[in-house]
């Protein structure tokens, strides 16, 4: 699975936490977000979120690793979009949970509130582990497995029926938001990599634009 790392400003220093627990995993990751590099431009959850979801409409990646200061914002933000079902994460119960009930495919991380000095890190790996341990969208408890899944499909209906399409967005979306990720280093090469579709031809259009 191909999963991308995408982290905020305020996040930016558990970016090697999250990219070392989804490589313990032997999950294949692309590193988008801020690496907590010198000099490196700054992204809110705004734009972290809609980095995410055009990373899955592009369809660059299978999974996003998300999140922020308590994980709502970035959550919050990237369900505006189209593609997108993503879930708070706070324990391995949840993402267990998340893998079977929710069956998304973005989920977010509280990568401040309640990390702690140590441990953080290891939670994370114990999370990932139970989101990707089984097999994904299976429904629980079993007794309600198929009203679960049949939830979950009517729920992916709705969302599509309830968003504009990414390209939609471009058109109409903040120009401050939309160019300060199109514009973050390496986002331009990722989405040249992506499946030809008029979406990334819009994209990269786009990223030639600068405000």
């Amino acid at each position: 699975m191909k999963v991308a790392v995408i982290t905020e400003g305020s996040t930016k220093h558990r970016n090697a936490d999250v990219v070392a627990a989804a490589e313990s995993l032997g999950l294949e990751v692309l590193n988008l977000g801020m690496k907590n590099e010198p000099d490196e431009p700054d992204l809110s959850y705004l734009e972290t979120a809609f980095l995410s979801a055009l990373v899955l409409n592009l369809k660059v990646v299978d999974f996003v690793l998300g999140g922020c200061g308590t994980g709502q914002g970035y959550m919050n933000a990237v369900l505006q979009f189209p593609g997108t079902a993503c879930g708070l994460l706070l324990d391995p119960v949840d993402a267990f949970l998340f893998s079977q009930v929710n069956a998304g495919n973005c989920i977010s991380f509280a990568l401040n509130k309640g990390y702690g000095g140590v441990g953080g890190d290891i939670n994370l790996k114990y999370m990932l582990k139970e989101l990707f341990a089984h097999p994904y969208g299976q429904g629980y408890p079993e007794a309600r497995r198929e009203i679960q899944v049949a939830a979950r499909r009517r729920l992916e209906k709705l969302s599509a029926l309830s968003h504009r399409s990414m390209e939609e967005i471009l058109d109409v979306m903040d120009p401050i938001v939309l160019h300060t990720a199109l514009d973050f280093p390496g986002i331009r090469a990722c989405v040249e990599a992506a499946p030809e579709s008029s979406l990334k031809r819009k994209v990269l259009e786009l990223s030639l634009i600068h405000i």
